[in-house]
């Protein structure tokens, strides 16, 4: 395409093992017009990227780790980076051209020797595309990419069309449980606004308190954590690139996209985030004396503790911002109270100082229980 760079590099590059790899000094290794440093994709062209997709007889998956690795990581680049410059259907359709040329799939005789060899990667690589980015399925070019590949190597295999209804049928499912979310997401911001209104219009008397409805802090703690995985489930990777995305330097009202960002996901994640917070702050003003006020604030901040607990930070952060709101923070009689030392120690965890230092440590250290993990609470 016209102005589209002839190399890829991000100051913030997203790879499966981290955020940017360039700030690690070693050795840079350039394979094929792809350049990895400390085994992750850091620079490569468009066409470079699109050619290490294509999987062949004898690459890919079996040959080693780490050359699976670093096709995972080509995909994972390809995949994520095509959004700034060409649509998802159009790098689907590339990589099965080139593989159709390739492969010589459209020869009127199929060497099948040859295609049993390349199948079973061509199939891998479409499962890990609809199961990294499903989203892009939703349209039909993608789908059609998808059925047309799969159609021209099973005949050498009667296996493939089992292995493609597995995959559409993993697919749809998928995709049904992320429509699912969206009605989910427009539900809950109707009710939000109902209940709105109610709450201005109720006197305090008749409004529930949180601790009439949960007093149970890790109750409390395990609810929001349900909630939290429930939502996070329907972000997918290629949102985030297009929430932070640079706008057109040329048009600063226009994004790098053809089409509209979809980032409703992700959005709906933020107003999460704030809702909690404003859910904190009311609860904590809602009780007319210091006493009850003190209360709330001690029992939020065990709901804070166990949510650290279980690993959820997100609802953890969300609450120490709802504690840290003004109406809040400047009830000085009523924080003379409360017993602050618990409350210290989380703010402690997600102090800002040192780019979340503390927060990054304490990340680190729950994502290694997970992996260790016996019970489902420590997988969170």
């Amino acid at each position: 395409q016209e102005g589209m760079p002839q190399t890829l590099r991000s100051t913030s590059m997203f790879t499966p093992c981290g955020f940017s790899p360039h700030l690690h000094t070693s050795k840079e290794d350039e394979q094929g017009g792809l350049i990895f440093q400390d085994g992750n994709l850091t620079s490569a062209s468009l066409d470079a990227l699109i050619q290490h997709l294509i999987p062949t007889t004898d690459y890919y998956p079996e040959v080693s780790n780490s050359q699976h690795n670093k096709h995972s990581a080509c995909l994972f680049s390809a995949e994520i980076f095509s959004r700034l410059f060409i649509e998802p259907h159009e790098l689907l359709s590339r990589v099965c051209h080139k593989c159709i040329e390739q492969q010589r799939l459209d020869d009127p005789v199929l060497d099948k020797a040859r295609i049993r060899k390349f199948g079973p990667k061509i199939l891998q690589l479409l499962t890990e595309w609809t199961e990294t980015f499903p989203y892009d399925f939703q349209e039909e070019r993608m789908i059609g990419h998808l059925k047309d590949m799969i159609h021209r190597i099973a005949p050498c295999d009667e296996a493939y069309w089992k292995k493609m209804n597995q995959l559409l049928q993993t697919l749809n499912q998928k995709l049904a449980t992320l429509s699912h979310g969206q009605e989910g997401i427009v539900k809950i911001s109707a009710a939000v606004s109902d209940k709105l209104v109610a709450f201005k219009n109720k006197p305090p008397s008749i409004q529930r308190e949180i601790l009439s409805v949960c007093s149970d802090p890790y109750t409390l703690a395990q609810q929001l954590t349900h909630v939290e995985l429930e939502r996070l489930s329907h972000i997918g990777p290629e949102e985030f690139v297009q929430a932070f995305v640079h706008k057109d330097p040329l048009d600063g009202t226009k994004t790098c996209f053809s089409e509209q960002k979809k980032t409703s996901n992700l959005e709906a994640y933020v107003k999460w985030f704030n809702r909690l917070c404003y859910l904190v702050a009311t609860e904590i003003c809602m009780p007319a004396k210091k006493k009850q006020r003190a209360q709330v604030i001690e029992f939020f901040i065990d709901v804070a503790r166990e949510c650290f607990n279980i690993g959820n930070f997100n609802s953890l952060m969300a609450i120490i911002s709802g504690m840290n709101m003004s109406p809040v923070s400047r009830l000085k009689k009523t924080w003379s109270k409360v017993k602050t030392a618990k409350f210290f120690i989380l703010e402690h965890q997600m102090d800002p100082t040192g780019n979340f230092y503390n927060y990054r440590t304490a990340l680190r250290g729950a994502a290694h229980r997970s992996l260790t993990a016996h019970s489902n609470r420590e997988k969170v």
